[in-house]
């Protein structure tokens, strides 16, 4: 077997888009030149702008493609360090998975790829990789959407009947509350003064109730609030990339039906 093609072939089954050959991974991986490691770690790229380049500074990783992206699976992650992959990541928009056996690797590289999906599309000289280690708990409470919109409906109910100004401020005073353990704590992270909190903190009782008391009700209610607002950012970055991908859509068709009249003589 070529070696182009086995590396291809391996590449897919640590990526879980084909089952591992019967005589199992020893065999492909020789052919392919590429022993596989215990530990593995994925990288998604935006673009695929200098993969080869890159995955010969980190390691040698095998390169390949998922729907779209360039993917490189970094072998041993702990000599490619974090340092050494933010510099030779540096300037490109790309996400990292958290370290796996390589019995997991697909379970790296589907986080990376839904980490990259949430990150901003602008690149710079400046721009830095996403790491999931970074967002793990982000993106548990994100992994299922209905269940997240179930949690929030479940415990922030009684914020409903607000205006959404009301419901915004004492949604933010009952996390920053929950996150800080007291009025003067949440006063310090809100920049406001103590007796506004706990001003607003009456308002949350008489909507909650004596739930509040509770260790488990107050975890469920900080789950729900940052549910509620990563939902939200995901969802404001879904409509401004459906609005752009339209703007660039429109610029383009002019020039298409333009180009196809020139040919029609007309």
């Amino acid at each position: 077997m070529p070696v182009a093609r086995a590396r291809q072939d391996l590449f897919d089954v640590l990526a879980g888009q084909r089952e591992a050959p019967d005589d199992g991974l020893h065999e492909l991986a020789r052919a392919a030149g590429w022993p596989v490691p215990d530990t593995l770690q994925a990288v998604v790229l935006a673009t695929p702008a200098e993969a080869p380049q890159l995955a010969a500074a980190l390691g040698h990783a095998l390169i390949g493609t998922v729907e779209g992206y360039t993917c490189l699976f970094v072998p041993d992650p702990a000599t490619q360090t974090r340092p050494r992959l933010e510099a030779a990541l540096k300037g490109r928009a790309a996400a990292v998975g958290h370290v796996v056996p390589a019995t997991d690797t697909a379970s790296s590289l589907r986080w990376a790829r839904y980490l990259l999906t949430l990150a901003p599309g602008r690149v710079g000289p400046d721009t830095r990789p996403a790491f999931v280690d970074d967002h793990l708990s982000a993106l548990l409470l994100l992994q299922d959407e209905s269940l997240a919109d179930a949690l929030t409906s479940r415990w922030l109910g009684p914020l409903e009947e607000l205006t959404p100004r009301q419901s915004e401020r004492l949604e933010v005073t009952l996390l920053a509350w929950l996150e800080g353990g007291g009025a003067p704590e949440a006063a310090k992270l809100l920049h406001v003064h103590p007796q506004t909190v706990r001003y607003r903190l009456r308002q949350i009782e008489k909507l909650f109730g004596p739930v509040l008391r509770d260790p488990r009700t107050r975890f469920e209610l900080e789950m729900a609030l940052r549910s509620r607002r990563l939902m939200a950012h995901v969802r404001s970055y879904r409509a401004r990339a459906g609005r752009r991908a339209r703007a660039v859509a429109s610029s383009i068709r002019p020039l298409g039906m333009a180009r196809e009249a020139r040919v029609n003589g007309l």
